[in-house]
């Protein structure tokens, strides 16, 4: 019995352990974001998540990869880090256009969604834009925390600058 307790009681202090290891981001709104790069001394990347409401695949994203703490630490020291939700309603201003809601189908979509992936619009979609907000890349679908770390630190560490992808990947 004393056993059983034990190993009960190491089962959830590991559990315990393991969530105070997930990381809260501080996520911003597009907004937010625009703001803090046109007035920080030193402005960042961004980075875009662009996901829906009803997406399975983003909230595991969300759970999986970018609360891992090594993902999380990393990519708020290097990047603004936006939610973007891709049937919001409200208005967006971008690069001097205003981008609206459309309605289509059940749900409709943002127009600064379909802009920012290229009219892929699938879920979840991640968007790297470099400082002066302009889009370096967007990157569809699930990443684990490995994959989506060698994919982040080549736009953070602006390796995309001197490599293609398929040699820094070592494809």
């Amino acid at each position: 019995m004393s056993s059983t307790f034990t190993q009960i009681s190491l089962f959830f202090l590991l559990l315990v352990g393991l969530q105070a290891n997930a990381q809260d981001i501080k996520w911003l709104s597009w907004e937010e974001a625009v703001k803090l790069s046109e007035t920080d001394a030193k402005p960042k990347k961004m980075f875009v998540d662009v996901y829906t409401d009803w997406c399975g695949w983003c909230k595991k994203m969300d759970k999986d990869t970018f609360q891992h703490p090594e993902v999380s630490k990393y990519m708020q020291a290097n990047f603004y880090m936006v939610k973007l939700d891709a049937e919001g309603k409200s208005p967006i201003e971008y690069k001097g256009k205003t981008f609206k809601f459309v309605p289509s189908g059940r749900n409709g979509y943002h127009e600064l969604a379909a802009a920012l992936l290229q009219g892929q619009l699938s879920y979840p979609t991640v968007v790297f834009l470099d400082e002066e907000m302009n889009m370096l890349s967007p990157v569809p679908g699930y990443q684990k925390v490995e994959p989506f770390m060698q994919i982040a630190k080549y736009f953070g560490e602006n390796i995309y600058k001197d490599k293609d992808w398929q040699t820094y990947a070592g494809k």
